[in-house]
C-alpha cells in the first residue's frame, strides 16, 4: 500500500512524498480510508511513535473546508509539547494547500495572543484541555461550529485528570460529524466515554493493547537499593554514545540525581513540575539539539515528550502501573530504529517484572552491572573509534605536520598514543581503579523473580499481590491519613501516588497501603513524615477544589 492508494488529496500526496513518506504505517493504512468520509466515529489503539499524527492529520486536511474561516476541527492532546508537535506536522502536510490555518492553544503562554489569532480565522485548533476550557468560558471559541473532534493520547489525558474536561468538550460540540479517539491503551474510563459520546465507532487495534514495541530491548540490572545511583552512573559510563531519558518517581529524585551527575561532568538536566514554562522550554530545546546528552524526568513532567533518536530509556525505579512502563519505554525504538529500555531494580521489585512481561507480552533480559574494568574498556574502544573517524579533510593540518614531527622526534608512536589515552581516560581509570561489584549475587538458588514470588506469597498470607500487610490505624509505625480526593477526581492509583509524592517531596518507601474510593482516599504513611504530607496537601487546591487532609482516626474524618 502507498499513500496514493489511500485516496487522499493529491496535494497531500506531494507533501508526504517530499517528506519521504512512501508506505503508510499500519495505523495510517487502517485509519485514513475510514476517516476520509468525515462521518464515521473512530477508535485507534496504537503505541506512541506509530504515526498517529499523520493518521488523523491527513484526513482532517482532506475534509476541511478552506473557504470557511472558522474552527471546524478540534484536536485535544495532553501536553504543550505534543500540541506543538502536532501543529508542526500538520503544517508540513498542508504545504500545498492554501487557505487552511492551524493554531496551537496551550497554557503557559499569552491567552490574549491566542484569542487574537483565533479571531483572524483558523480551521484547525490543537489544544490542551485546560487552556481550551479557558477559551470556552471566555466565549473566544464557538464549539457549536466544530465538525470533527480528535482526542489524541486519550489514556494520557485521563491519567492526568482531564476526564471531566474531555466530557465537557464532547458535551459542548453538538454539531460534530465525527469523533476520532487515539490511544495507546484502553482503560475502562475511556471505554465509558466512547460509549457515551460516540456512535457505532469503527475500532482498529494495531498490535496488542499494552504490548511493548518489538523494536525495544527490555533489560534490567539487579542491585541493592543503596547502590541504585552508582549503578545508574555505571550504566551511563558503559554506554558512551547514550542519548536518553531517565525516569524517576518524584521531582525531588529528579533534581537530586541531576545535580549529582552535573557536578560529576555529565551533560544532563532535570524536567519536573517546579519549572516555569520558560525553563521547561529551555531544557527541552537543549535536549532536542543534543546539547544535553541525558534528560531526567518524572512521568508527569515528561507527558507528551516526542524526541527522535532516543537510544535509551532508563527506569531509575520501576513504575507501579504497567501502562506507565509502556509509555516510558515507548520514548525509544521509534520510526524503525532499535531502542533499549533499562530498569534498575532490587529484589523486592522483581515481581513487577513478571507482571510487565505477562501484560506487555515482552521479555526482560537480565544483565550483570559492568565492572570498573568493563567500563574503562568500553570507553577506550569508543574513544579509538572516534579518533579514527575524525574528519581531517578540511583545515590546513598539513602545515603543522613538520612542526609536529620535529616536536615529537624523540617520542615513539606508542608513547604518543599512551599520552593521548592518559589525557582522555585519567579520570575514568582513577575512579574505577578499585570499583566494587554492584551486582546482587544469587549463588546456588532459584531465579530471583521466582524467589520474590514465593516470598511475597508467604508475606501477604497467600494473596500473591506483593503488598505488605500493614495494620490499620497506624500500627507498626504507620499513621492512616484521610484525603478528600478519589477516582472521581480523575485519578488512577499510579497517578494519585505520583501526585501525593510530588506535592510532599517524599519517597514511595514511606507509604503503606492506599485505599481509593470515588470521593475520598485513605493513605498509610510512616508516623515520622505524616505531618509533612498533611502540611504539603491540606488547604491546597486541585482543579478548583480545596484539598482536605487529616489523621483518619483523630482528625474528624467525614
Amino acid at each position: 500500500m502507498t499513500f496514493e492508494g489511500l485516496g487522499i488529496d493529491e496535494r497531500l500526496i506531494r507533501a508526504t512524498t517530499e517528506l519521504g513518506y512512501v508506505n503508510p504505517t499500519a495505523i495510517q493504512e487502517q485509519a485514513i480510508p475510514v476517516l476520509l468520509s468525515g462521518t464515521t466515529d473512530f477508535i485507534g489503539l496504537a503505541q506512541t511513535g506509530t504515526g498517529k499524527t499523520a493518521a488523523f492529520g491527513l484526513p482532517l486536511l482532506h475534509v476541511i473546508d478552506a473557504a470557511a474561516k472558522y474552527p471546524q476541527a478540534l484536536v485535544v492532546c495532553p501536553t504543550r509539547e505534543l500540541c506543538l508537535q502536532i501543529v508542526k506536522e500538520i503544517e508540513l502536510f498542508k504545504k500545498y494547500m492554501t487557505g487552511i490555518s492551524v493554531l496551537a492553544v496551550y497554557g503557559g503562554s499569552s491567552i490574549g495572543l491566542q484569542i487574537r489569532d483565533l479571531k483572524r480565522g483558523v480551521q484547525i485548533v490543537v489544544a490542551t484541555p485546560g487552556r481550551l476550557i479557558d477559551l470556552i468560558e471566555r466565549k473566544a471559541i464557538n464549539l457549536e461550529q466544530i465538525k470533527y473532534v480528535v482526542l489524541d493520547e486519550a489514556d494520557e489525558m485521563l491519567n492526568m485528570g482531564f476526564q471531566d474536561d474531555i466530557e465537557f468538550i464532547l458535551k459542548n460540540t453538538p454539531q460534530r460529524d465525527s469523533t476520532w479517539l487515539f490511544s495507546a491503551t484502553m482503560p475502562p474510563e475511556i471505554r465509558k466515554v466512547s460509549k457515551r459520546y460516540m456512535k457505532d465507532p469503527k475500532e482498529v487495534t494495531v498490535g496488542k493493547v499494552n504490548m511493548a514495541n518489538k523494536s525495544i530491548d527490555h533489560q534490567y540490572y539487579l542491585t541493592t537499593a543503596q547502590h541504585r545511583y552508582e549503578t545508574l552512573k555505571r550504566i551511563i559510563d558503559f554506554n558512551p554514545g547514550i542519548y536518553g531519558i531517565i525516569f524517576t518517581r518524584t521531582k525531588m529524585d529528579a533534581q537530586d540525581i541531576s545535580e549529582k551527575l552535573t557536578r560529576e561532568g555529565y551533560d544532563i538536566d532535570a524536567l519536573h513540575g517546579d519549572l516555569t514554562q520558560g525553563q521547561r522550554d529551555k531544557v527541552m530545546g537543549q535536549f532536542r539539539d543534543k546539547s544535553l546528552q541525558l534528560l531526567i524526568a518524572t512521568d508527569v513532567a515528561a507527558r507528551g515528550i516526542d524526541v527522535q533518536g532516543i537510544t535509551h530509556v532508563i527506569n531509575y525505579e520501576l513504575p507501579d502501573d504497567v501502562e506507565v512502563y509502556t509509555h516510558r519505554s515507548g520514548r525509544t525504538g521509534r520510526a524503525g530504529n532499535q531502542g533499549i529500555c533499562i530498569s534498575i531494580i532490587h529484589a523486592k521489585e522483581a515481581y513487577k517484572l513478571k507482571q510487565i512481561e505477562r501484560i506487555n507480552n515482552s521479555q526482560f533480559h537480565k544483565l550483570d552491572i559492568p565492572s570498573g574494568k568493563d567500563v574503562c574498556r568500553k570507553q577506550f574502544f569508543h574513544f579509538m573509534d572516534k579518533l579514527l573517524s575524525t574528519d581531517i579533510s578540511h583545515g590546513d593540518y598539513e602545515t603543522y605536520v613538520p612542526m609536529l614531527s620535529e616536536r615529537f622526534a624523540d617520542v615513539t608512536k606508542e608513547d604518543v598514543l599512551k599520552r593521548v589515552a592518559a589525557m582522555e581516560f585519567d579520570r575514568f581509570l582513577k575512579y574505577y581503579e578499585n570499583a566494587e561489584d554492584l551486582n546482587l549475587r544469587d549463588k546456588g538458588r532459584r531465579d530471583i523473580t521466582e524467589r520474590s514470588g514465593d516470598r511475597n506469597k508467604s508475606r501477604d498470607g497467600g494473596r500473591g499481590d506483593g503488598r505488605k500487610e500493614y495494620s490499620r490505624g497506624g500500627g507498626s509505625g504507620y499513621t492512616r491519613l484521610f484525603v478528600n480526593l478519589g477516582t472521581k477526581d480523575g485519578f488512577f492509583k499510579a497517578s494519585f501516588l505520583q501526585f501525593i509524592l510530588d506535592m510532599s517531596d517524599l519517597k514511595k518507601e514511606v507509604l503503606g497501603r492506599i485505599d481509593m474510593k470515588d470521593m475520598n482516599s485513605w493513605i498509610e504513611i510512616e508516623k515520622g513524615v505524616a505531618q509533612q504530607m498533611i502540611r504539603s496537601l491540606d488547604g491546597k487546591n486541585y482543579k478548583g477544589r480545596r484539598i482536605r487532609m487529616n489523621d483518619a482516626d483523630t482528625g474528624g474524618r467525614r
